[in-house]
């Protein structure tokens, strides 16, 4: 039997893992073109506009999804027959003024620098649609970070399903064993836990709720706090887990 090398990092392989982010809320600030492409849209149907305020019970199901919770706020629910055109009206607007005010939270460049540095493969996974996701990521110079960017229309299911994740990470070229998801919001925790896959949220984006109370595997406060250190840990947690 070969025995263990006496440095345990040099066991492992150049690529050490995947990291899996979540899009809106999480690696961006999108919150100010959010609002604004929402509103736009709506006002077709001579809505008041929506607020900040409101986001956090609106985003999380891809703009389908919000744009119809947001007509349903406005007293307005919506037959199938005017969902499409108000989708394409929120496309049109969106990917005209993107990257419009959004922005990469404080750190996070930074962070993927170090994680990719270590070995790391980065992914993204959003309920946003793919070509907003690509797009925007692109117009902010991103793209080369990633090994996979999926949409909430990549595949036939979607966040907080489990395949959504796992279909990410074998795009990205990872193991689930070998995975860690952060996020913002329920559907990003709860497709972790679905997919047995360890979780870090972040509390400064869209979530309706305390991210403590979605009980993710850690959470941090600010990107600095993301290190290669803290991935290894989490994949050590969760691989004692198993061998329980």
């Amino acid at each position: 039997m070969t025995p263990a090398p006496e440095n345990a990092d040099q066991a492992l392989p150049k690529d050490k893992g995947l990291v899996v982010f979540d899009l809106d809320g999480t690696l961006l600030d999108t919150h100010v073109d959010l609002v604004e492409s929402l509103n736009y849209t709506i006002a077709a149907l001579d809505l008041e506009p929506v607020t900040y305020d409101n986001l956090t019970h609106l985003v999380g199901q891809g703009a389908r999804v919000m744009i119809e919770r947001a007509c349903n706020l406005q007293g307005h629910p919506l037959t199938s027959d005017e969902v499409p055109k108000l989708v394409e009206r929120f496309v049109a607007h969106y990917n005209a003024n993107m990257p419009g005010h959004t922005e990469p939270y404080p750190g996070l460049v930074a962070a993927m620098e170090r994680l990719k540095a270590s070995g790391y493969r980065l992914a993204v996974c959003t309920n946003k649609l793919e070509s907003l996701a690509t797009g925007l990521i692109g117009k902010l110079g991103l793209t080369h970070y990633f090994d996979a960017i999926t949409g909430g229309d990549t595949f036939e299911y979607r966040k907080p399903d489990a395949r959504h994740l796992t279909g990410t990470i074998e795009r990205a070229g990872g193991h689930v064993s070998r995975s860690v998801m952060i996020g913002d919001s329920i559907n990003d925790i709860a497709v972790a836990k679905n997919a047995n896959v360890p979780s870090i949220a972040v509390p400064f984006g869209y979530s309706d709720v305390p991210v403590s109370s979605l009980d993710p595997d850690m959470i941090i406060t600010h990107f600095d706090e993301l290190t290669a250190e803290l991935v290894e840990m989490l994949f050590r947690k969760s691989a004692a887990k198993v061998a329980v």
